[in-house]
């Protein structure tokens, strides 16, 4: 393949959303079931010509750092900065033999950061969609999702599964993702909530997963597998049943890496419990799955946070409230709640006071509806 090089006459407008994961934590890197719905917050990327420059300048309205960088197949990090994000995918592109110089890329949006509602992988996405127009690579959502996921891996260094770059990808408005994240099989389950809303409470207790615990969740996680594999013949972990697991669960010596492995087991099962209950229209049972997700996450994981823990505490004590978890990685960030939308209101704002009064932090919260996935901003002229 060729390289392609552009400089577009105007600007070009490329979006890409957020998204929260409903119930299905940890078991994306596993090979098992996650349910999210991407967000009507996200990430706009805009891009424009810069001849003088000889790479690709990287603006953020976020973030005062600002970079020109070149797009080639042998780019290294530039330092701990948000731009290895963005050029961490422009480097996987490169590797196809796609690169791009002479443009200006400008980002903006309305994303918390650190908290669990997938920020770097709406920049991540954005960023492959636009480089794929751009370069006419012709890729694939799908696989626009995996080369985001490459360079998460490869680049900025974090295992993370391809749940968040799939459901960014690929999300339908109305819609929650039922993905495989062994096969990438998946299904659009209309999201039908009825009377409730989902409300996503942002703790406002930052998250930083580089040089955290989730590596560590990886390998024990995978020491698990090795164990349990050929007793199960499970080529991943997710792939053992609960029946499986209950049977030869002693294999596991080790406590941790005992309780890491039920966790990722029972939430597997859980998730495929909840897109049934949810397409019944049992939004109770829904609820209450998403409440053993996260005590599952708090007790045998151990990725939750006391301020997490308080919010989702603090919500299930509220009435119209049917089920709270925390989202995303945890060690802070959000949780998402489900609530009656009479009730949405006096949620915020009896919830976001208590919170402030235990932990003497000011809770953000978010009502929030399934939103499409990235895609150019099409002008009207």
């Amino acid at each position: 393949m060729s390289s392609q090089l552009m400089q577009p006459m105007k600007k070009r407008t490329f979006y890409a959303p957020g998204r929260v994961n409903l119930i299905g934590e940890y078991t994306d890197f596993n090979g098992g079931l996650v349910f999210p719905c991407a967000i009507n917050r996200g990430t706009s990327l805009s891009v424009s010509g810069a001849e003088s420059t000889p790479g690709i300048q990287l603006h953020s309205a976020d973030f005062e750092f600002s970079t020109s960088v070149v797009c080639s197949a042998d780019a290294t990090p530039v330092d701990k900065r948000w731009v290895n994000y963005p050029l961490g995918v422009m480097v996987e592109f490169a590797r196809l033999g796609y690169t791009a110089s002479g443009l200006r890329f400008d980002y903006s949006g309305d994303l918390p950061l650190s908290a669990g509602l997938s920020s770097s992988a709406s920049v991540s996405v954005v960023t492959a969609v636009a480089m794929n127009q751009i370069t006419n690579a012709k890729l694939s959502a799908v696989d626009l999702a995996l080369l985001a996921q490459r360079a998460e891996n490869s680049f900025i260094g974090v295992q993370c599964g391809i749940m968040d770059q799939f459901v960014i990808a690929m999300a339908q408005q109305d819609c929650a993702i039922s993905l495989n994240c062994d096969t990438l099989d998946y299904q659009q389950v209309p999201l039908s909530l009825n009377d409730y809303r989902i409300v996503i409470g942002n703790t406002n207790q930052p998250r930083n997963l580089k040089g955290s615990a989730y590596n560590d969740r990886v390998r024990e996680c995978q020491a698990a597998l090795q164990l349990l594999k050929p007793v199960t013949g499970a080529v991943e972990l997710a792939h053992v049943t609960p029946e499986q697991f209950n049977t030869h669960a002693g294999l596991l010596k080790d406590d941790v890496v005992r309780r890491r492995a039920q966790h990722v087991v029972e939430e597997s099962d859980r998730v495929k419990r909840a897109t049934v209950a949810l397409s019944a229209g049992q939004l109770e049972e829904f609820g209450q799955l998403m409440l053993q997700s996260h005590q599952s996450l708090r007790d045998l994981f151990e990725v939750s946070s006391e301020t997490l823990d308080c919010m989702v505490e603090l919500a299930m004590k509220t009435d119209g409230v049917i089920g709270s978890r925390m989202t995303g990685a945890g060690f802070g960030g959000c949780t998402v709640s489900l609530v009656h939308v009479d009730a949405v209101d006096y949620f915020i704002e009896s919830v976001g006071a208590q919170y402030k009064d235990v932990m003497n932090l000011q809770a953000d919260f978010y009502v929030t509806t399934a939103a499409n996935g990235a895609s150019e901003v099409l002008n009207d002229d």
